[in-house]
């Protein structure tokens, strides 16, 4: 994904810049294709939230994942507004960056939620990355892992 987003500064949810080059670094990344207010957005955040929690808890450091939200919220304030209530402790594109718009074009976004999954390259490892948490749990990331071919040392 550094291949995609490289050069370019990510938010956090307490509104701190980073840089994308290094937060996304030899890490699975998913990308987080969602709204404050798509109900189903909102019914998934949580889950994805305890998701990547639990994940950065098992996982050795650096931890080998990471979210980027691609805020399809109606404005800046309505995007930090959801990151603040609901999302875990990930990184966001922000809301005026043009990227936004090409990502949603890149990996064929028509609805919401949708959690794509990809190599460092930018290739999708899956674009079912939500039906895959909530199914599978924790398991599915071995298998994204695997697919990235960048880490093999996680046992979750």
């Amino acid at each position: 994904m550094v291949d995609v987003l490289g050069g370019r500064r990510l938010l956090t949810r307490d509104g701190a810049w980073v840089e994308a080059d290094a937060a996304l670094q030899n890490k699975v990344v998913a990308l987080y294709f969602a709204a404050g207010g798509c109900a189903s957005s909102r019914d998934f955040t949580p889950l994805l939230r305890r998701f990547h929690a639990q994940l950065l808890a098992q996982a050795p450091r650096p931890a080998p994942f990471q979210v980027v939200f691609v805020s399809a919220d109606g404005s800046a304030r309505e995007m930090l507004d959801f990151m603040r209530r609901l999302h875990g402790a990930w990184l966001a594109l922000p809301f005026h960056d043009p990227l936004r718009h090409e990502l949603r074009t890149m990996y064929h976004i028509s609805v919401i939620p949708r959690l794509v999954v990809v190599k460092p390259s930018g290739e999708v490892i899956t674009d079912k990355g939500r039906k895959q948490i909530r199914e599978q749990g924790l398991a599915c990331f071995q298998n994204w892992v695997e697919a990235a071919n960048i880490f093999q040392n996680f046992s979750g």
